[in-house]
Formats: C-alpha cells, structure tokens, sequence
C-alpha cells in the first residue's frame, strides 16, 4: 500500500503540545526513516518494508510501502515484524520502487535510529539496481547520546520509555519511523530549533576539505572494508589507516581538523588519497599492518617494523632458581616455542617490564638477573621492602619459581594451535595463515595451496596479536584446515 499524505493539522497539534512555535522551526526537510528486513546482512539479506515521515516546511509527508523481497522470510522476523510471505506476495520489488523512493529521499537529511543499518540497507539495494545514493545521514541513536548523556541506554524501547513515547506499531516501518518524529518533537520542545539546528550541524555537518583535495576524488572513495593513505608532497606517504567504512573514516580525519591539532596539522600536508579495499575487517588490520611496516608513513607511530624483537625464556640454573633469559631476534621462532614469553620490541622494554613485575609481585630482582646477586646477601628491593626475601631464603625458591611462571603465563607466546597452514574467511577472500605469520590472501583453491607452499614468512607481532584475537572472537567459526599438496 502506498500512502502519501499532508498532516499539517497534527503537526500544528504536535508543536503546541510542546509549547513550540512551528513557524519559528526552521530545519532542512527531514525524513524520518525505518526498514523492515528479512535479516541484518546488507548483502545477503532484503527489505520487506519501508516507511517514511518527512518533516518539511508545510507539513508531515508519509510514505510507505510494503516491498516483496523475492526470498525467504525467516519465522523468527514473521514474528517480530508480523510480515509474512502472503502480505509482501504480489508486491513490488526494490527496483520497480526504486526510481520512487530515491525521488521521496531527494534532497532531505536521511534520519533513522541505528542509521547504519537502514542507510546501509537502502544504499546496497539502490547500488544493486545502479542508482548511487549519498544522503547527509543523521542517526538518532547519536542524537540521543548528545543531548542526554545521562541516559544509560539510547536503544529504540529506552527512547520511548523515557520520553514517554506513543507507539502505534512497533517493529513495522512506519510505526518506528513515527516514533523518531515523535523524539525529534520531544528533543524540540526540551531544547529549542536553535539548538537543534546546531546539533545537525554537528552531527552531519560537512568538514571542509584539505585545500589540495576536491570532493571528487572523496566521494569516489567507497563505504566499504579497507584501508586508506594520506600522500603529502611528492607522494611521500604522511598517514596509513584502516575502517570498515573507508569513506566515514576518511571524512572523520577532517570533521575532526576542526578542533584536534593532530588532524589540523594532517589535513593541511593532504596533497593525495590512495585505498585498498578488502572483504571485511580482519583484511583490513592485517593490511593495515603490513603497509605501515612497507611504507613507514611518517605520522603513524604504532605498527613500525622491530628489528629488535625478542622474548623471555626460562631457564633453571644449578641451585633450582627458574631465571629468565633473553631470546633475541635471531633466536626467535613464535608459533614453535613452548617457553617463551612476551613478546618486546626492545631488550629495553623487555628489561624494563621484568622490572615491572618484580616490584608489581615482590619478585627478587636478584634471582631474576636484574641486579648482581651476592650470595648471604640481600637484594636492593628486599632492603625497600619491595622483595619477598627469596635472596635470603626468606621465601622458599620453589614458591619465587611458582609465582614467577604464574606472572609470566598472561604473557605467554601461544603455540600454533594448528597442524599445518590454515585459512580464514572472510567475505570471498580467505587469508591464509601459519605459525601466526600472514602468507598472503586466496580468491580461490589453487591460490590457496601455492600461498601455503610459498615457504615461511617472517613473524610479526602486531599480526600475531590480530590474528590470536580473531582466532579466539567470531572468526574462530570461519576456519578452513587444509593440507599442502
């Protein structure tokens, strides 16, 4: 059904609920937007619904449509929505709506609560059917966190408990659409048009751009997965960077030249913009890190490459005291030793964390090799009353040993857990791992046997952090095991 409608008289019923004055409001047109979907995966799943109410200078508008998805509808969102195959049956598809529904959105400020997820929603849908759609998006998941900090929860039913909300017809469109009118109304009357026309501002406000950069070139960059590079002069590489939305994150850089001295100083040396997308998030870390280590931008302090890394070892002397022992960079092998702990970019950081927790676990620095040990003598800390007295045999050796391993198990360089290489998906792509060491990413089989026979590669430890992570998150569901050929 296709409803489309002015309700001048209940907006004007609205306002003076409020005590607002509607011919003082001045806004941009706003439109208030909800989807109903067969899922939450933009790419796999549909809408089954879209409902609108626009706010506009003469009036409410109210759009609706129920949209036939042409796929299954799980019963579970039967359920919570009340859409069954039988209603969305004999509707139009996206792309007969399609030319419609870019026509209703035109020129307004797309508003919704969780933006992402029903902006991604339309977006995918119109680039499926060829029409691009970039709307200035204001989400009121964010409108509420700034204008209530105090509020502990910003979800859709805590709006409408707190602020005493009418629902008509949750969990369908055009109901949830009325709800965010009715917030937008609410956090009128609490604070004024004035405020809120700041509060737009601030929120979806347009950053200017680095003067050597042209809108262009910005809105070329895509809303997907990947990572970006900011060039300075002579295309010497000033910034790397990574996001699952590579175009927000671009535009975040300079929304915040405006008040961060870093990012001013940033977007003032910006001469060009280079990315590289991938299929999801863990790529996008992962190349991340090798491009920083590759092309040494000058602004990125973390991820630079350590020829210097090395480890904690331990090794029982003649007299039963466990004492650690450096493994430099050459001795390294992550992924294969069973003693070994850390890991340190430096011998530096490495001395100075066992210093650390010698003092943090009343640990004999003595024992651990941090100072000459006398023997029939004290240690430095046990005179400041930072040892145990292990030095003194105040403290059984075999007790020093215990607490030592046991401080020193947090750290501990896991093992690789798998028999051989192995591959994790993402998207289309599979990055293919060993010993915590990346190899390289695989569209296909016979990518993925050559990158697995392609030899060692060298260890690094931001990968093997990024990679342990994924391997114990959501990821772990996505290996493949694999035998070289």
């Amino acid at each position: 059904m296709l409803t489309i409608s002015t309700e001048t008289h209940r907006q004007t019923k609205v306002a003076k609920s409020f005590d607002v004055d509607i011919n003082e409001v001045s806004y941009p047109d706003l439109a208030f937007v909800d989807i109903e979907t067969t899922g939450s995966h933009f790419d796999r799943d549909r809408i089954t619904e879209i409902g609108i109410k626009t706010l506009a200078n003469d009036g409410i508008q109210v759009w609706e449509r129920l949209i036939n998805p042409q796929t299954f509808i799980p019963q579970n969102i039967q359920r919570l929505t009340g859409i069954s195959p039988q209603m969305v049956e004999g509707q139009p598809s996206f792309d007969q709506v399609a030319k419609e529904l870019k026509q209703e959105l035109e020129g307004k400020i797309f508003v919704a609560h969780n933006a992402r997820f029903d902006y991604g929603f339309i977006k995918a849908s119109f680039k499926r059917v060829g029409i691009d759609f970039k709307p200035k998006v204001l989400c009121t998941v964010k409108l509420s966190r700034l204008l209530f900090p105090e509020q502990p929860r910003h979800n859709l039913d805590t709006i409408i408990n707190a602020h005493g909300l009418q629902v008509s017809a949750r969990h369908r469109a055009l109901g949830d659409a009325d709800l965010l009118l009715q917030f937008w109304r609410v956090c009128e009357a609490k604070f004024g048009a004035e405020k809120l026309n700041e509060v737009i501002n601030q929120l979806i406000g347009n950053p200017s751009l680095p003067p050597n950069i042209d809108r262009d070139l910005i809105d070329s960059i895509p809303d997907t997965p990947g990572c970006y590079i900011f060039y300075g002069d002579n295309k010497t590489p000033l910034y790397i960077g990574k996001s699952i939305s590579l175009r927000n994150r671009v535009m975040g850089h300079f929304q915040g030249a405006l008040t961060q001295r870093k990012e001013m100083k940033l977007s003032l040396q910006i001469r060009d913009i280079d990315w590289i997308e991938t299929s999801g998030e863990l790529g996008a870390l992962i190349l991340e890190s090798r491009l920083i280590k590759e092309r040494m931008p000058s602004m990125n302090i973390k991820l630079r490459r350590s020829k210097d890394l090395c480890g904690w070892s331990l090794v029982e002397d003649e007299s039963g005291v466990l004492l650690p022992q450096l493994v430099t960079h050459h001795q390294l092998a992550p992924g294969l030793q069973e003693n070994l702990y850390g890991l340190f970019y430096s011998k530096r950081e490495a001395h100075s964390y066992l210093k650390a927790i010698a003092k943090k676990h009343h640990l004999c620095e003595a024992l651990l090799g941090l100072e000459k040990r006398v023997e029939g003598k004290s240690c430095f800390g046990y005179q400041v009353k930072q040892c145990g007295g292990a030095c003194l045999n105040l403290t059984p050796i075999t007790l020093h040993n215990l607490q030592l391993k046991t401080v020193l198990e947090l750290f501990k360089i896991q093992v690789w857990p798998y028999s051989g290489p192995i591959a994790i998906k993402e998207g289309g792509e599979m990055i293919v791992i060993d010993k915590w060491c990346y190899l390289g990413t695989a569209i296909n089989q016979d990518e993925l046997y050559e990158l697995a026979e392609s030899g060692d590669a060298e260890f690094d430890l931001d990968i093997y952090k990024i990679v342990k992570k994924a391997l114990s998150g959501a990821y772990k569901q996505q290996v493949i095991h694999f035998s070289a050929q």
